[in-house]
């Protein structure tokens, strides 16, 4: 296993993080493709024994069930101190008002929540998992803060947003002596390139680590477009991802795993591991293949040529994986 600094920070990551959206009970959450704790508890000791150090999950994760399953297994096969353990607050966790957000209330009471289903007294990253039009981001940033201040998480992150949201996020806190972002999990892989033209840019200046989520395009860059798996199927999220034209690319990384005799998911990590500023893409596993092909790609090193087909088919694309801000 390849490490590295996290961003400007002192912190030491594996080049992969272990995803941990597909843990959990099924009954418990929106995804019929979840797996239960059994085989959960056995990718994340795979993860571990290969040395993966960073695991990430979300309160709203197969409504917590998640972050339950992930907490006991790595209590039962890591040394706390040694594992680098991250959350997200931001989506809705009950109905009613104050049931999800960014609100003071919610993230201070969300922080407690999550620790006690992990069975931790910290966690090592604390992100927003969206930004909240409905609170001002003071708020927010003031009560990320006093997380921090009282032990609660070591370093807080964010995710996919419009980069000038970011950069008001980074400024404010700066201007408040609050504590800054210190990553951004944003959306990044062959298929979607759109963070190259202002995200990547201002993490790099900036120094924030760079954590793409869903690098193997939820699956598609990892085997023929056509074909489908369980997921798939039901992913309706994923569905408003990606575009048929895309389909150019998936068979230039199959070409290119054919001629090195390789599957197409080493191929695909390989280039975004590549990419200027990227620090650890985020791999979902529901199977020990999964895995293994992610670790593998840590040693593929493609040439300018290889590169230059995969890149070649890109099309603009809209924003997806965030909203773009109400005008």
């Amino acid at each position: 296993m390849h490490y590295v600094k996290f961003g400007s920070t002192g912190l030491d990551v594996s080049r992969l993080v272990l995803g941990c959206m597909s843990f959990g009970e099924a009954q418990r959450g929106a995804h019929a493709w979840t797996l239960a704790e059994a085989p959960s508890r056995a990718l994340i000791r795979q993860a571990l024994e290969a040395g993966i150090n960073f695991f990430d999950t979300a309160n709203s994760y197969s409504d917590g069930t998640s972050e339950e399953i992930v907490g006991r297994a790595l209590r039962d096969f890591a040394r706390r101190e040694e594992v680098v353990i991250a959350t997200k607050v931001f989506n809705r966790m009950r109905p009613g008002p104050n049931g999800g957000g960014l609100s003071r209330k919610a993230i201070l009471g969300e922080i407690d929540n999550s620790l006690r289903r992990l069975g931790t007294d910290y966690v090592d990253l604390y992100q927003i998992h969206r930004w909240d039009e409905r609170t001002p981001i003071e708020e927010t940033l003031q009560a990320l803060h006093d997380v921090v201040k009282a032990g609660k998480a070591r370093y807080i992150g964010a995710s996919s947003m419009a980069a000038w949201q970011f950069s008001k996020a980074l400024y404010t806190a700066r201007l408040n002596g609050w504590t800054p972002f210190a990553s951004m999990q944003n959306h990044l892989n062959l298929l979607y390139r759109e963070e190259e033209r202002e995200m990547l840019p201002l993490c790099r200046d900036q120094g924030v680590a760079v954590m793409p989520w869903s690098p193997l395009a939820r699956g598609r860059l990892a085997r023929p477009w056509n074909e489908s798996t369980e997921r798939s199927q039901t992913d309706a999220f994923g569905k408003t991802l990606y575009v048929e034209t895309d389909a150019q690319i998936v068979e230039q990384t199959r070409q290119i795993a054919e001629r090195r005799g390789i599957p197409q998911a080493q191929v695909a990590l390989a280039w975004l591991l590549e990419q200027p500023g990227v620090t650890s893409p985020i791999i979902g596993a529901t199977r020990p293949e999964h895995l293994s092909d992610a670790i593998a790609a840590l040693e593929v090193s493609l040439d300018a040529q290889e590169k230059a087909l995969l890149e070649q088919p890109y099309v603009p694309h809209q924003v997806s994986g965030h909203s773009l801000p109400a005008r």
